[in-house]
């Protein structure tokens, strides 16, 4: 039977749920969380979403994400395709790692936005250990939620649904963490601390424009690496290799343009370069100074 297309939209808040095959843990050590949630950093930079709140957990993990314009699909599926290469060659195996396609679906109001999140940070209460403090697991975004642990990756956007709850952080805390454990005021834990390192919450959703035509990338690209951009266009040429995978990686994610499109702007070039330079430019970005501020740079030149 073939598979029921994936319901989308680039203008989208999506609830996503990975889970590994039954044989497996997805995440057999802490490290393995650690990497998942590394690939996330790594291609929201790239991708420009917006990451709401996640939890992993050892078999599956569950994440609230705004596409901002862009395509789930494409999103999950390099997270997933990187993770899965790094699970297999350190654990020597084959195969595959994840149970299907990622599960998605559409977070169609807040209301249902503020109890999917609360759902989420609510899965290691089946763990032992945390079933009293479920902000005390270190791979749920609750602790962040509330103020008592750092977002050290700096990925996820917590304002835009604790602003639902009060626009003042200690008061948004008290009713979101009373939501999460679904109880009275006397079985609040005394012992759970906000701290106050912000006033209120303030967080507006704009969807970023992914409309860009390939010339104004090109142009972009050979302006920031000072390559020629008829050398764009050659084949094989070494010096022009890293500014020809960046103009690739730039029309993939901010023209919304398939391996095909971008095979027909550049030329001589197969769609397996194609993806082997997407793959070229996105170490580049997130591996080099150079261009660590690129991305956001093109946005700010156009406007975004």
């Amino acid at each position: 039977m073939p598979r029921t297309a994936r319901i989308k939209n680039n203008n989208c808040i999506f609830h996503i749920m990975v889970r590994s095959i039954s044989e497996i843990s997805l995440y057999k050590e802490d490290e393995d969380k650690d990497k998942y949630l590394d690939l996330i950093k790594r291609y929201k930079n790239i991708f420009g979403f917006k990451l709401y709140g996640y939890c992993l957990m050892s078999n599956h993990g569950h994440l609230i994400i705004d596409v901002n314009g862009s395509d789930i699909s494409r999103i999950m599926h390099c997270i997933n395709q990187c993770y899965a290469q790094y699970f297999n060659k350190k654990y020597k195996r084959r195969g595959h790692v994840f149970q299907d396609r990622f599960k998605s679906k559409i977070v169609k109001d807040n209301r249902y936005l503020i109890t999917l999140s609360a759902y989420i940070h609510n899965n290691p209460l089946d763990i032992k250990k945390y079933e009293k403090c479920p902000e005390n697991y270190k791979y749920s975004t609750l602790g962040i939620y509330l103020g008592i642990k750092r977002d050290i990756l700096e990925i996820v956007e917590e304002d835009f649904i604790m602003q639902m709850f009060h626009e003042n952080v200690k008061k948004a805390r008290e009713k979101y963490i009373k939501l999460v454990y679904k109880c009275d005021d006397k079985f609040i834990k005394s012992d759970v601390e906000f701290k106050n390192e912000k006033s209120e919450y303030r967080s507006e959703r704009a969807i970023l424009a992914r409309n860009h035509s390939p010339q104004e990338i090109i142009n972009f690209v050979t302006e920031y690496t000072g390559i020629e951009k008829r050398k764009i266009h050659f084949k094989n040429l070494r010096e022009a290799t890293e500014s020809r995978a960046l103009s690739v990686l730039l029309m993939r994610y901010y023209c919304n343009y398939t391996y095909k499109d971008i095979c027909k702007v550049i030329g001589n070039v197969t769609l397996s370069t194609v993806s082997r330079l997407c793959s070229i430019a996105v170490d580049a970005i997130y591996g080099s100074e150079k261009y660590a501020d690129m991305i956001d740079n093109f946005l700010e030149s156009q406007g975004a």
